[in-house]
């Protein structure tokens, strides 16, 4: 009797379904595919809300910008607009969480015209003012802007070669300085008629004003919706110069321009006591 009792536990314990296992390989591929999809939210998320990463394909913005620098814009310092989302996912007018840009800003907005593509400018005209140029001279509300010279700078044209700017350091209404290029006084943009900014706009221009398609030519960019802004550029978190190949990595290294990294891109503002 025992053996059979013996015998009928064995078959009891034979039947039982076997315990189902993942292989090793699609367990693995699994939570890959898990925590890249996690990586991508997060980023969409980060650059969406927080900081977008752009890098700097012209001269424009010179000697503020260089090409081949690498910044991040913040999403907060402005609030957000149907262009603080990717691939067009969100469509409404205006601003939510809006927040006023200061004059000297450096900002990455919409182009007017063509809404696809990205420019960065300095803010120089908010909404009401009256801003010229005369004789390479910013006038602000009929106030010629305080510039300072500080020596000739000669730096690498795109069609190659060399072009000779003189550098100024230049003082916007409420103490705000920063540096900009002047190639001369009498260049195509160096004489503009007054511009009036609109309400809910603003007047943007480049550090390297005689090379800097800006609010100045209408056709382009001219007045700058406060719906178009992107964020404020805040700061500079990877640079590398011309001389970088990507086919000879032994190249990379020294092409870096090491004390841009880290860099703050925002004007020089004086206490806000005294503004």
């Amino acid at each position: 009797m025992v053996g059979q009792e013996d015998s009928a536990l064995q078959n009891t314990d034979n039947t039982l379904p076997k315990e189902e296992t993942i292989p090793e390989k699609e367990e693995g591929a699994g939570e890959f595919f898990k925590t890249a999809v996690l990586a991508i939210l997060l980023a969409l998320f980060i650059r969406t809300f927080f900081f977008e990463p752009f890098n700097i394909p012209s001269g424009s913005m010179l000697p503020t910008l260089q090409i081949g620098d690498y910044l991040f814009v913040s999403k907060t310092s402005y609030g957000y607009s149907k262009y603080s989302f990717p691939f067009g996912v969100a469509d409404f007018k205006g601003r939510v969480f809006a927040k006023e840009p200061k004059r000297g800003d450096v900002i990455v907005f919409r182009q007017p015209p063509n809404p696809s593509i990205d420019y960065i400018k300095r803010l120089i005209g908010l909404p009401g003012d009256r801003i010229q140029v005369k004789e390479g001279r910013l006038y602000i509300n009929g106030k010629m802007v305080d510039r300072e010279p500080v020596g000739m700078e000669r730096i690498g044209a795109p069609e190659g070669g060399n072009e000779t700017m003189m550098e100024y350091i230049e003082t916007l209404p409420g103490g705000v300085m920063h540096k900009i290029y002047e190639e001369s006084d009498s260049e195509d943009l160096d004489n503009t008629k007054e511009y009036v900014v609109p309400e809910g706009h603003y007047f943007m221009m480049g550090d390297n004003r005689d090379n800097s398609l800006d609010s100045r030519v209408p056709e382009t960019v001219g007045f700058v919706p406060a719906e178009n802004l992107v964020g404020r550029a805040d700061i500079l978190f990877f640079s590398i110069d011309e001389t970088a190949n990507f086919y000879k990595p032994w190249t990379w290294f020294s092409a870096v321009r090491y004390g841009r990294i880290l860099n703050t891109i925002g004007p020089v503002r004086p206490p806000e006591s005294a503004q």
